[in-house]
């Protein structure tokens, strides 16, 4: 502790000095410098001492506020701070904080550059969690530097703002900042401060006298001061000119009355900006205007290069001449109505002049311009949100879509663009901000079309039932997707391509809930409607054909599995469009998964160290598609006998999945079911047992108490509990699980079979022989009769026979039957498999369950 504090009372001495000549390792996002910036050096003292005080104190520094009214300046202090301290810290990053549930994405982005996988793999509620937790550690860098502009309340931020060794500042008007962490009040300027700036900006000279005046009447506001400066330098006019002006547009404030969220020497300032750009290129207010329908964030350049095309009779004559529109943005930013910053090709207004564009405007006005920004949106956003090439271009716009208001909209293209970026959010895991959105275009548009029953409501009903699946809850997700479906083939049809989406979205939902067969049956019929399909849907049918491989495997039919992932693999191989790296994996595992659930473990290994590959090569490691493909060539290698390997592999993704997923994800708990199991083939069986204790309340949980799966985990735990001494209560357990399975799957499901085997062998353990050996009996013949007689299940049902055989007395019938367990292992060339060894060895199969992806 004693060494932290030195380290930063270093620092604090080393601020006093010259800037390091060095950038940040990781610089993104911070706005640039402002070149008029003056005075404030008190200020930005106070606050790099508050920073290096509480440092040196306390292991984890508090975040500091700049907090103040609108127009003072707090965001210009924190962007000089950054720039003139950046060679302190490794990591400088700024996050726009005013919508609490854009912050997440924010954050998100950071990632990559701390060493963890991007959003597209884990979602962006994980990412953003996951950043936090590695600024807090200080791991890779200690030193980091991150601003949150503008934020509101306290309560809803507080889940973001790390702590640990860097700094957290935080630009707000809320006052609530104060009983929250360390604030530093920012007022306005000076009076010399106020004198300084004049100078600098108007660049004449002036007496004091008349500068102060004008100050005076400007209240010190730098907002007002810059508005003011950049007029008279633009235009060459007088201060005295400039107050006799400012006096007028005061006057008309007062008659007509004025808001208060701005100060009214900003409002007259403002007037008068505009009154004489609007004499000088009226074209620039008509931008200016429409820029105020726009979020107070960075507006991309490319919505006007873009929207050229779209109906805008107020904006179109500017954006069809690309000299005016450069024009009238350049002059907006020198007259210091707007940030133009060319480096990021972006145009910013401050939220008070959008506020005093807006009010000056009467409904109808603010109606059409409204209507104009969201045909600006829709026109400048890219059409496929499933490609994360085009993510950046939505991250972009996704922050005006609320302030302008998008969801009253009811022109098609802008209602497509609104499903468009709940679909984006959905792909790029940000389940929350999805959800919310679809949930208020729902809402607005039933209001708007008098039916919950117009097609519009039906889809963003669909993407809803779709974002409850990514979030785990599948009982909504159920209710949602069914009364959706049913709307959608009573009101469109049932071959509407809108119909055969909720349709296939359906199929996911009842593989949730373990409605496996079903589940097959609906996507069946479903490839056969998209096929019937005069012009069918290429990436549709990708998508259905893989959703059906998946519900032949969960029905135990692993040869078609096998089959369709094998011909879907060949097909997506050579299809030119529409198949993205994460579709090829998927199939690749499944491909993998659906050989090793036939017996052929030295394939699956060799298909599944294939699939590993590719994602670590086109995705990264810590993908979520790769971590996935890490899981099943770990299962692989676990039947296959490499036993060291597979524990490996197993801990590691079990781990990863964990710190990137959390403990109650599916694909974690799956993970973790792998791990116990190869635990137990290690005979580390203490192990085993406290990880499949944990797992097993959670398939309840996550899914329902009677879900395959929740029964199945029991399974795993029940040979263990036998390995461990229990014979007995391994034996209820199973009866009872078997009784389950068999009720929700029937008795030919592998799952049943798997549980139903190591009943058997909890029988012979509770010396129950003759019934073991009389029930293995009836066992055998039915696995000889419904997955044949090479099947892994029905070798380790005939070898495990010819043990309790044995033990009964019946010598000879049992040495036959290990015989010829023997010499089918032989003829498949597995001869060296571990069930073959342990039939050899006289030694016991345990079957063990793996859940599969759904």
């Amino acid at each position: 502790m004693v060494g932290q504090g030195r380290r930063f009372q270093v620092e604090r001495s080393q601020a006093a000095h010259a800037i390091p000549d060095r950038q940040p390792t990781v610089w993104e996002r911070v706005p640039p410098k402002n070149p008029h910036f003056t005075g404030r050096e008190g200020l930005l003292k106070s606050l790099r001492d508050n920073i290096t005080q509480v440092s040196a104190v306390v292991l984890e520094p508090q975040a500091q506020a700049l907090q103040g009214q609108g127009g003072v300046g707090k965001t210009q202090l924190a962007i000089e701070y950054a720039w003139r301290y950046r060679g302190h810290y490794d990591v400088v990053y700024w996050i726009p904080a005013e919508k609490r549930e854009l912050v997440p994405a924010s954050l998100a982005a950071l990632a990559p550059h701390l060493n963890l996988p991007p959003s597209s793999g884990l979602g962006i509620e994980e990412t953003a969690r996951a950043v936090k937790r590695a600024l807090e550690k200080g791991e890779p860098f200690r030193r980091w530097l991150i601003i949150f502009d503008n934020a509101d309340e306290p309560s809803s931020l507080s889940d973001y703002i790390p702590a640990g060794p860097g700094h957290a500042l935080i630009t707000s008007r809320n006052s609530l900042w104060a009983h929250r962490v360390q604030s530093v009040g920012v007022d306005v300027f000076s009076r010399e401060e106020s004198l300084t700036f004049l100078r600098n900006r108007i660049r004449r000279e002036m007496p004091d006298e008349t500068i102060s005046l004008l100050a005076e009447k400007l209240g010190d506001l730098p907002l007002a001061l810059e508005q003011a400066g950049a007029l008279m330098y633009e235009t060459a006019m007088s201060i005295d000119e400039y107050i006799e002006h400012l006096e007028e547009q005061t006057t008309a404030l007062m008659q007509m009355g004025k808001s208060d969220d701005y100060p009214q020497s900003m409002a007259a300032a403002w007037r008068l900006s505009v009154h004489q750009l609007r004499r000088r290129l009226p074209e620039a207010i008509e931008v200016l205007r429409c820029c105020a329908f726009f979020g107070p964030e960075p507006i991309p350049r490319d919505v006007f290069r873009k929207g050229t095309e779209a109906e805008t009779p107020r904006i179109a004559p500017i954006l069809a001449d690309p000299l005016m529109l450069t024009k009238a943005l350049s002059v907006l930013g020198r007259y210091a109505l707007a940030k133009i910053d060319s480096a990021t090709r972006t145009i910013q207004v401050h939220r008070l002049i959008q506020t005093l564009l807006r009010e000056e405007l009467n409904a109808t006005e603010q109606h059409d311009i409204r209507h104009e920004v969201h045909l600006l949106l829709a026109h400048s956003a890219p059409k496929d949100p499933e490609d994360t090439i085009n993510w950046k271009a939505f991250e972009e716009l996704v922050p005006h879509i609320a302030y302008s208001n998008l969801a009253e909209c009811a022109t098609p293209n802008v209602r497509e663009f609104a499903l468009n970026t709940v679909r984006y959010l959905y792909r790029a895991g940000n389940y929350e901000l999805a959800r919310s959105r679809v949930e208020e275009l729902i809402a607005k548009w039933t209001e708007r079309e008098g039916t919950a029953d117009h097609i519009d409501v039906l889809v963003a009903r669909k993407h809803l039932g779709n974002i409850l699946r990514g979030m785990g809850q599948y009982s909504k997700a159920y209710d949602t997707d069914h009364d959706t479906l049913d709307a959608m083939r009573r009101v469109l049809g049932p071959t509407h391509s809108e119909t055969l989406w909720a349709t296939n979205s359906y199929g996911s939902t009842l593989r949730a809930r373990g409605e496996f067969q079903r589940a097959r049956e609906q996507d069946d019929e479903l490839l056969r409607s998209y096929l019937s399909v005069a012009e069918p849907d290429q990436a549709s049918i990708f998508r259905v054909r893989h959703n059906l491989a998946i519900d032949y495997s969960l029905t135990s039919d692993y040869t078609t599995a096998q089959d369709m992932f094998q011909r879907l693999m060949r097909d997506l191989s050579t299809a030119r469009t529409g198949v993205g790296w994460s579709q090829m994996l998927g199939t690749w595992s499944g491909l993998s998964r659906a050989v090793r659930l036939c017996g052929d473990y030295e394939m699956a290994v060799d298909l599944g160290q294939d699939a590993f590959d590719y994602g670590k090569q086109q995705l990264t490691l810590d993908s979520h598609h790769t971590l996935l493909a890490a899981k099943d060539l770990s299962i692989a290698k676990r039947r296959r006998g490499d036993i060291d390997e597979a524990l490996e592999l197993a801990h590691t993704t079990y781990t990863r999945l964990k710190h990137l997923l959390g403990d109650q994800h599916p694909d974690t708990m799956a993970a973790a079911v792998n791990l116990s199991n190869a635990y137990r083939v290690k005979d580390d069986l203490d192990q085993a047992y406290q990880l499949a204790l944990e797992i097993m309340p959670l398939y309840p949980q996550v899914f329902d108490p009677d879900h395959p799966f929740a029964h199945a985990c029991r399974g795993n735990l029940a040979v263990l509990i036998r390995l461990r001494g229990d014979a007995r209560g391994a034996r209820e357990l199973n009866r009872e699980i078997v009784d389950a399975l068999t009720r929700r799957l029937g008795q030919e499901h592998d799952y049943t079979v798997t549980c139903a085997i190591n009943l058997l062998s909890d029988l012979a353990a509770t010396g129950e022989l003759d019934n073991a050996v009389k029930d293995g009996r009836d066992l055998h013949k039915r696995l000889s009769d419904d997955f044949g007689a090479d099947h892994f299940l029905t070798l380790s049902c005939a070898a495990n026979l010819s043990l309790d055989l044995r033990a009964v007395g019946l010598t000879s019938e049992a040495d036959k039957v290990q015989e010829e367990t023997l010499n089918r292992y032989h003829d498949l060339g597995s001869v060296n498999h571990p069930d073959a060894a342990y039939t050899a060895q006289g030694r016991r199969i345990n079957c063990d369950f793996d859940p599969q992806p759904i």
